[in-house]
């Protein structure tokens, strides 16, 4: 009996693959090359799609709780500046709602006037 002679190097210095029995897709680590490559195009195909929505919906619902924060602590300093001024102006309190009315207008006027040219409402 003889033995098969090996394969000949190719230019590259590496024995041509498919010569040899055992060595070819079916064989080693294919399931975990193919395992790493499905992981991999899927976590790139995450990363463009979801990525960026996931974030823009932290975005949104953090805006939103901070409104409503920032909207509930106006309230809360609105009504202890009427219970502060009211204990400090002596008389009805139709004095503090006057000057509070007085400071809002005021303030109201000022942001009309900086509004930007030729914007109407």
């Amino acid at each position: 009996m003889t033995t098969p002679k090996p394969p000949a190097p190719t230019p590259t210095g590496e024995a041509d693959r498919d010569a040899r029995p055992g060595d070819g897709l079916l064989e080693g680590d294919w399931p975990v090359r193919a395992t790493d490559t499905i992981e991999r195009l899927v976590d790139q195909a995450r990363s463009k799609t979801t990525g960026p929505a996931i974030v823009a919906s932290r975005w949104i619902v953090y805006g939103v709780v901070a409104a409503f924060l920032g909207l509930a602590a106006l309230v809360l300093l609105i009504i202890t500046a009427v219970r502060g001024l009211d204990v400090a102006i002596p008389g009805d309190v139709w004095i503090v709602y006057l000057v509070l009315g007085l400071v809002f207008a005021l303030g109201g006027a000022l942001l009309w006037r900086k509004r930007a040219p030729g914007t109407t409402g």
